[in-house]
């Protein structure tokens, strides 16, 4: 996964597809302060703005940044995908459910029974920490509305659609405390009610995380023996043959894609392009893959390299000892699964990221590669609550990376980004696209909420 500039001084270029901008560092629009910081610890981080899993309310993708939200913010988010409403979409009015208060030892009292319908509900965090509140069915296994994250002392609508049935009010505090209310028998009917939907507990990306990273524990030591081999080949001044072991080491990193944020600064000592950089490609310090890339095809010596392949086996080396201590955000992953091939089209297949050796589309297929080991691992957890479309991106997938394969002169060699033809360069892009709107679903199902 090619890192992209870092003009952002949070550390991560916004990737918010919404030109009014991300609506996480929105203002509260409650008009109340935002309360960052919870007795019990630290609130969320990065929350992406969920999408209600029937489809219906507008996708939003957000970029996780290393921020804080408040209540009120991760309610407009909410909003925003269909989950938490302040008005029923085709105008009419909702049955109040009532007022709920909660706290440690109760999640309030809603009425018995409610007619089939719009129904809002107001609830207040009377506790000391953050709390998340659901709408369940009867035996708690589904969902029909979410309030993420709210703060201490913060009142904010739960608003849904409900049939005919059993639900319930569901409290987990960030302190561990579950409490469930009475039962709500509702009556009737609703063509338009919400869809259940299975929320992500999140222990349940312990398993895929694990996963995960012995994938990359496993791949590193040939990371670092593709470096070395390269090395070598400048040590000895043979650049013909370092300029196809250069491939090789870059496509085993770029199949790490999801990992990139567990690389700490490691990612972009071993690749980090050149914009942003003060004199680009001239800047003295600017090593890794790309620096070597730009190098062995625009005609510098064995002696003027050797500096920049003995830094990337010691760096390739360094990952190595460092990676076991870095943590990986379980949140990473499903964010990653997107943004892998997001990168992919904007750096890859627009030959962006092509320092000379006219090979981006091997790197096109090796972030596809790597997408599929991120979906490998995630599969048990996104079976469950999407089989269609875990069967759709098991099937597209492959299909890409087939497509992507074939774009190669008859000597085997990849044709340059530059010299794909018109018709092949516009179906890349459209099948890429369209396996990107259906990766975009991961983020926002499998959005980790407290344990219950």
């Amino acid at each position: 996964m090619t890192k992209p500039p870092d003009p952002d001084p949070t550390g991560e270029p916004s990737t918010d597809p919404d030109p009014t901008g991300d609506p996480s560092t929105d203002p509260d629009p409650t008009g109340e302060p935002s309360t960052d910081a919870s007795p019990d610890g630290d609130p969320p981080v990065g929350v992406a703005a969920l999408q209600r899993p029937d489809g219906r309310a507008k996708l939003t993708v957000l970029r996780r940044r290393p921020l804080r939200i408040a209540a009120g913010a991760a309610a407009v988010l909410l909003a925003a995908a269909g989950l938490v409403a302040s008005a029923h979409a085709d105008g009419g009015s909702r049955t109040p459910g009532g007022a709920l208060r909660a706290d440690t030892t109760g999640c309030g009292r809603p009425p018995a029974r409610l007619p089939a319908g719009p129904v809002s509900f107001s609830v207040t965090n009377a506790s000391k920490v953050y709390l998340t509140v659901y709408v369940v069915s009867a035996d708690a296994r589904l969902a029909y509305a979410e309030i993420p994250w709210l703060g201490p002392g913060r009142t904010l609508p739960l608003d849904t659609t409900l049939t005919g049935g059993q639900y319930a009010i569901r409290c987990v505090f960030s302190s561990g405390p579950v409490q469930t209310t009475g039962p709500i028998r509702v009556d009737g009917t609703a063509a338009d009610a919400v869809a259940g939907y299975l929320p992500m507990d999140d222990k349940e990306l312990t398993g895929p995380v694990n996963a995960y990273r012995g994938y990359v524990t496993a791949a590193l030591p040939k990371l670092l023996a593709a470096a070395r081999t390269l090395d070598d080949d400048v040590a000895r001044g043979d650049l013909n043959t370092a300029r196809a072991d250069w491939l090789t080491a870059h496509l085993d990193y770029e199949r790490l894609g999801a990992a990139y944020h567990s690389f700490g600064d490691f990612d972009d000592a071993l690749n980090g392009m050149a914009d942003g950089l003060p004199q680009g490609t001239g800047t003295p310090d600017w090593t890794g893959f790309f620096a070597l890339e730009y190098g062995l095809w625009h005609n510098r010596t064995a002696d003027q390299l050797r500096p920049l392949s003995r830094k990337l086996v010691a760096d390739a080396d360094g990952l190595i000892s460092d990676f076991p201590s870095e943590d990986t955000d379980p949140g990473d992953l499903p964010l990653r699964a997107h943004e892998i091939l997001e990168n992919g089209l904007q750096f890859q297949l627009n030959g962006t990221a092509d320092y000379g050796s006219g090979t981006t589309l091997a790197t096109l297929e090796a972030n596809i590669q790597g997408t599929e080991e991120v979906l490998g691992v995630l599969a048990p957890v996104v079976q469950p609550r999407d089989q269609a479309l875990l069967t759709r991106l098991d099937s597209e997938l492959p299909a890409l990376d087939a497509e992507v394969a074939a774009c190669k002169d008859p000597d085997g060699s990849w044709v340059p980004a530059a010299r794909l033809d018109a018709t092949r360069r516009h179906r890349l892009d459209g099948d890429l696209g369209d396996l990107l709107e259906q990766l975009a679903a991961l983020p926002n199902l499998l959005t980790p909420r407290n344990h219950a």
